[in-house]
């Protein structure tokens, strides 16, 4: 059997990624990211689809040479069809349309969600040996190797979504519960700039919080009904804290920080954690994965391998590299959709909001 060769694209948000597959195993995965949006505290969306169109041609003629082959190897092209900024996907989806009708390939879209949820499948030089997900006459074969079996829930947290999911399969996944109004990673990197702290807030955050101590301050955490999240009312009841503080003391957040973090830290842990373990009891499914640029989170982490031991979970946790938003995720989803023949037209348009298909 010929072997297969998919060149995945991601360009959603501020990272634009490449990344070369052959046959389900990763070759390569180059991304450049955008720094110049760190003097703004967040992504500014025209900037971000200006740096794209300077990246994208160089990361993806990177990516095909550190993977040892050449274009016209190339099986097809998954890219990044949404959700995220419309112009960032723009040049993404033109370049990968652009690029398929020059070599003759096929074009396979994507779903970004469904793409960090599929990153625990993707299989590099640590995972290969380990046996699964190998090409073989009839389809696929599956062994356990640190892969989640179908049907598992996926808890997807990053800075625009956070989502309990129910996966049955790489193209059949169920939303239980999702944020009403601000994501996890919204909230942490808002908090982080009204403490002055600088943006993305994520890593600063999670530093910070492993020097102090969780308990130190309370925040309000919102009753949501179901398995649905809210983050808004965390986010008022700390700025309102922190105002309150520092009219009593102007250098309290310096004095504090570490304190201030760990327990911001630990209350949307423990906001996320809750409804998950309520899943998990309500679909009796005790095989649990986290996704998303917040699964980098040390105490998401060791909330998850907390829950490992107390409730007998078996859980899932990505490589740090394939946790922000890479092209790996991309190419692995397009693998599966190439082996099931499920192509896009040339004209499919890119879209800002969805969940799943």
């Amino acid at each position: 059997m010929k072997d297969i060769y998919i060149l995945g694209i991601e360009s959603s948000c501020d990272d634009t990624s490449a990344a070369v597959l052959k046959d389900g195993v990763l070759l390569s995965n180059v991304t450049a990211s955008q720094a110049v949006h760190e003097a703004y505290g967040g992504v500014v969306p025209e900037l971000a689809s200006r740096a794209h169109q300077q990246n994208v041609v160089p990361v993806v003629d990177q990516a095909i040479k550190k993977a040892g082959i050449t274009k016209e190897q190339l099986s097809a092209i998954a890219f990044t069809r949404g959700p995220g900024l419309m112009g960032s996907l723009l040049v993404g989806v033109s370049f990968a349309k652009g690029f398929a009708r020059s070599l003759g390939i096929p074009l396979i879209d994507v779903n970004h969600l469904q793409g960090h949820v599929m990153a625990h499948f993707i299989l590099d030089d640590s995972r290969k040996e380990e046996g699964y997900s190998r090409k073989e006459e009839g389809g696929m074969r599956k062994e356990k190797c640190g892969v989640p079996p179908y049907p598992f829930l996926c808890l997807l947290v990053s800075g625009g979504n956070s989502q309990i999911v129910k996966v049955n399969a790489y193209n059949d996944m169920e939303v239980l519960g999702q944020t009403i109004d601000d994501a996890a990673g919204e909230a942490i990197d808002k908090c982080s700039k009204v403490m002055g702290l600088g943006y993305p807030g994520g890593p600063i955050i999670d530093r910070l919080a492993r020097q102090g101590n969780p308990k130190a301050f309370a925040f309000a955490e919102p009753q949501i009904p179901n398995l649905d999240y809210s983050f808004s009312g965390l986010k008022t009841s700390f700025l309102y804290s922190l105002q309150k503080w520092v009219a009593e003391d102007p250098d309290f957040v310096e004095k504090h920080k570490e304190d201030i973090a760990a327990s911001l830290e630990w209350t949307i842990v423990d906001i996320l954690m809750k409804k998950l373990k309520k899943a998990v009891k309500q679909t009796g499914i005790k095989h649990v994965a986290v996704a998303g640029g917040v699964s980098a989170n040390n105490g998401l982490r060791n909330a998850f391998y907390d829950a490992q031991k107390r409730y007998g979970w078996t859980i899932y946790i990505p490589k740090f590299s394939y946790t922000t938003d890479n092209a790996a995720m991309i190419g692995i989803v397009g693998y599966y959709k190439y082996l099931d023949g499920e192509f896009c037209s040339i004209d499919a348009p890119a879209f800002s909001r969805v969940t799943f298909k």
